[in-house]
């Protein structure tokens, strides 16, 4: 059975503190479990400036996009209550999307970013300044003509998970972040995870609001403060795209959970089937996508499929079965099925144009290994 070696285990720390100690990580969490091993290691700062409190050991960590699969497998969830089918036209579900060229996104190719539409609006940063609703981004999104039509190209779109989450809204009557909640972080016993932070976080003698590790915001960005990642806009602003709170350990119940074919604990999440239709690839079944549009691809159902084209979050030394997703904070999750090994890898640092360190500690771990 794989198990991890305690003397390179010392290198993944020694990794870690030199990344901290030289300040080029304010923050880092691992999570990581190999078989029925598991190990964690806090280091470096809750707060970017010097002299911070040390991270504590129950910071909680915005995730950016490590946020679209979550919002996928609760979409997910309406696929096996019979709510709805991959292959069924978004403007089904709603109506006034079904307009300039969008007529045939399926919701295949919103989990596959197939859809066409752009990552981001073109006035993005002019809705954020003025402290847009996320009503009005999904309204925007909908009178879009998307940059090719469905099913054509591969393009990064935290626009289509958006669209997801307004479909699961539209089926439901909740929010996504409710949505979410009770069908997914509840069953899972993920009690401090939220998709924005709500309002009972931000009450009571420790609100959970002051675990939240701060992140440092690169210069490029650093525009518009009032509306940054840690700016109380953001935190409440819900983004489907890339607005989940949480901690490894909560992390790690869900990727337990995935890891076990959709059981955790005694209660059946996923049916098998569905997560084993989630984590490979879909692209080779799009058939309106050429062979140099997948080239050096692979996303399954809101999972992205490892490949040597993307080891900047996930390092050179993983499977081809690997799955999992990076976040612009600084975050990466990974699932490797042959070495039965996940890695939750959480910084508050972004990491470009900083350099490859979420990779660097992802071959450090793959190296503790021992089969």
């Amino acid at each position: 059975m794989p198990q991890i070696n305690a003397e390179r285990w010392d290198a993944v720390e020694k990794l870690v503190d030199q990344f901290c100690d030289t300040d080029q990580v304010p923050a880092i969490a691992l999570q990581v479990m190999v078989d029925e091993t598991s190990r964690c290691y806090f280091k470096g700062r809750q707060q970017v400036g010097n002299g911070s409190d040390p991270l504590r050991e129950d910071a909680i960590f915005l995730v950016a996009s490590i946020t679209k699969p979550i919002v996928v497998l609760g979409a997910l969830k309406l696929l096996e209550a019979g709510e709805l089918l991959l292959g069924d036209r978004v403007k089904q579900f709603i109506p006034e999307f079904g307009c300039a060229g969008k007529h045939g996104v399926t919701i295949r190719h919103l989990m596959t970013h197939t859809s066409g539409l752009p990552d981001m609006l073109p006035n993005n940063r002019e809705l954020r300044a003025a402290n847009a609703p996320l009503s009005e981004f999904v309204k925007q999104i909908c009178q879009l003509t998307p940059d090719e039509p469905p099913g054509r190209m591969v393009q990064y779109q935290s626009a289509g998970i958006a669209i997801l989450a307004e479909v699961i809204q539209r089926i439901t009557g909740q929010s996504c972040a409710e949505f979410l909640k009770q069908s997914l972080f509840e069953p899972l016993g993920m009690r401090d995870t939220s998709l924005g932070v709500p309002e009972e976080w931000t009450t009571g003698t420790d609100p959970r609001i002051e675990r939240i590790a701060e992140i440092r915001i690169p210069e490029e960005l650093n525009i518009e403060p009032h509306w940054d990642w840690n700016s109380p806009y953001w935190k409440r602003f819900s983004a489907p795209w890339g607005g989940l709170f949480t901690t490894p350990s909560d992390l790690a119940k869900l990727v337990k959970m995935l890891q076990q074919r959709g059981r955790y604990r005694q209660q059946q999440i996923f049916s098998y089937r569905t997560l084993e239709e989630a984590t490979r690839n879909q692209l080779c079944e799009i058939p309106g996508l050429s062979k140099a549009a997948r080239q050096g691809k692979g996303w399954g159902l809101g999972w992205q499929i490892v490949t040597a084209a993307n080891s900047d979050y996930y390092g050179d030394l993983l499977s081809s079965a690997a799955y999992g997703h990076g976040g612009a904070t600084g975050t990466v999750l990974w699932i490797d099925p042959l070495l039965q090994a996940s890695a939750i890898i959480l910084t508050t640092q972004p990491q470009e144009p900083h350099g490859r360190f979420l990779a660097r500690i992802s071959n450090t771990i793959v190296a503790t290994i021992e089969q």
